[in-house]
């Protein structure tokens, strides 16, 4: 059984950073796209950043490009995302999401229904 675990969430002034880890553990395969997707209150779940584990091929949505960095570590099974020059509109509840679907990264943020495995989530609070 896949499982998630994200961790490094927490409360940050606007202008902060914050990184957040996803260890997973259980893949069948060693094809997997691992994303993040956050939820605010009152709003549907979206995509953020997603990278894939055959070369590290990666997608960002317009409110993290150019801010936020994914990232994986082969050694630790676990995929980073670096949250930098964070705002107000960042705070969420932001969830790891893995799928082992023949999919690439190109539009995997779009649906959510393409992750059969997702973790408990973690709170980010953009905050003075």
């Amino acid at each position: 059984q896949v499982q998630l675990v994200e961790s490094g969430g927490g409360l940050v002034q606007p202008g902060g950073s914050l990184r957040l880890s996803c260890t997973f553990s259980g893949f069948t395969e060693t094809y997997w796209v691992i994303a993040w997707f956050r939820q605010a209150p009152g709003k549907e779940r979206e995509g953020v950043s997603c990278i894939s584990s055959h070369d590290g091929s990666e997608w960002h949505e317009e409110s993290a490009k150019g801010r936020f960095t994914i990232s994986r570590d082969v050694a630790r099974d676990t995929v980073y995302l670096q949250m930098d020059n964070l705002e107000p509109e960042d705070t969420a509840v932001y969830y790891c999401a893995a799928t082992q679907r023949a999919i690439t990264v190109f539009g995997a943020l779009r649906n959510v229904a393409l992750y059969d495995f997702w973790g408990r989530g973690a709170q980010v609070t953009v905050s003075t």
